[in-house]
């Protein structure tokens, strides 16, 4: 197990409304401040089903679902999916994200932690930055706590596979009800949001496929919106095996619930890689953007477990090339395919940007990503959006090296 964590050292990080009740401070139309808000009933969903919000319920922790909205003085909205990992069978459900040494693997965020609060945070949800291209927005963020990149709608039971730190029973259920979570934010957006003129549905690692994913809903239910979609560090880079494998294995242990109108009756048939490209195609009047750095080493993290258990996986030796090769390829190969849809590679190998300072210092690759996003977001008369990468982010290293 010891050699699995070296690659994690670099960090992880038409709707029918049901009686709802909330446990909230204020109401977001108050502007100014974040407020947060813990749904207690079930809601009856944009897909017409029930839903109810819960975190994961790993042994030991909250299941308690909070998120936060805030009011803007515009009439735009972000909509921000949270990242934190993922997890899809005994091995990866045993290891939740808790601080704990090097030495033990940690794949999911399974509640959402104590204190948490989206002011705190750097890049877009700095309100006074006069450079943040959404200061003036309104703001609903969507923690993560499912292992399920904000998509599944199961329970399913893991077997410990040996936690040498929690004292876990020899099985135990996960809730991966990521999409639920979000059906119950999206049914408090209609109400409190009615009319924005723009909205941008953003998220960072798995908040990114989130983002991509639920995306087509928040459409629907804003018809009339510019809508923008920005993936940032989700470049899927995934195998078969973990996209196409058995049930309660893999990525079919979620039970992914995506938009049948955009992604088909069976979205298991639509690989990691490719999910943003289907996505951006069924959305034609959306501007979807996708950031990475070249060599992402959580990405890379991540495609390595899946490469050593839902294998084979590509063909070269070096994972990191590996990674890197197929990665740069596919968002080259949508590029060239789709005119509404862009990408930016930076340089380096860390892991997001949205929520932290590198959202104004990074311009590897030529222009400032906030002034990229900017232009994503049409707020720059007469500059293009376009592609955006290093000098050598591009180029593809022999497998060898």
């Amino acid at each position: 197990m010891a050699h699995l964590n070296s690659v994690w050292k670099a960090g992880l990080t038409c709707c029918i409304t049901a009686t709802l009740s909330w446990s909230a401070s204020a109401d977001p139309s108050t502007g100014g401040t974040w407020q947060k808000y813990t749904p207690t009933n079930a809601v009856r969903g944009a897909d017409g089903q029930s839903h109810r919000a819960t975190c994961s319920g790993y042994p030991g922790t909250d299941k308690t679902y909070s998120f936060w909205a805030k009011k803007g003085k515009s009439d735009n909205l972000v909509v921000y999916f949270e990242g934190g990992g993922a997890c899809w069978d005994s091995l990866t459900c045993t290891f939740p994200i808790a601080g704990l040494p090097d030495a033990v693997p940690q794949f999911f965020v399974p509640a959402v932690p104590a204190g948490a609060n989206p002011a705190e945070y750097s890049g877009i949800f700095e309100a006074a930055n006069p450079d943040n291209p959404v200061k003036d927005w309104s703001m609903v963020y969507i923690p993560y706590c499912t292992g399920d990149l904000h998509t599944g709608s199961a329970t399913q039971t893991y077997y410990n596979v040996g936690h040498p730190v929690f004292p876990l029973p020899s099985s135990f259920q996960i809730e991966h009800r990521g999409f639920d979570n979000f059906m119950v934010v999206l049914d408090f957006m209609r109400r409190k949001f009615r009319e924005p003129e723009k909205v941008l549905v953003a998220g960072s690692s798995a908040g990114g496929y989130g983002a991509t994913a639920n995306a087509p809903w928040i459409q629907r239910s804003y018809p009339d919106a510019k809508l923008s979609v920005l993936a940032d560090a989700s470049q899927g880079v995934t195998t078969p095996g973990f996209d196409l494998g058995n049930p309660g294995q893999g990525r079919k242990s979620w039970n992914m619930q995506l938009a049948p109108w955009v992604f088909g009756s069976d979205p298991s048939r639509i690989s990691g890689p490719d999910l943003l490209r289907v996505a951006a195609k069924g959305l034609p009047r959306a501007k979807v953007g996708q950031f990475t750095t070249a060599y992402d080493t959580v990405q890379i993290g991540f495609y390595g477990v899946m490469k050593a258990y839902y294998g084979p996986g590509g063909s070269c030796s070096n994972l990191g090339i590996d990674w890197h090769n197929q990665a740069v390829s596919k968002v080259q190969a949508d590029s060239d395919a789709l005119s509404n849809y862009h990408y930016y590679v930076a340089d380096g190998g860390y892991h997001t940007n949205l929520r932290s300072p590198q959202f104004y210092a990074e311009s590897s690759a030529g222009t400032p990503y906030r002034d990229w996003v900017s232009a994503l977001l049409g707020q720059r008369q007469g500059r293009l959006w376009v592609d955006a990468f290093c000098p050598t982010c591009l180029y593809q290293p022999p497998c060898n090296q």
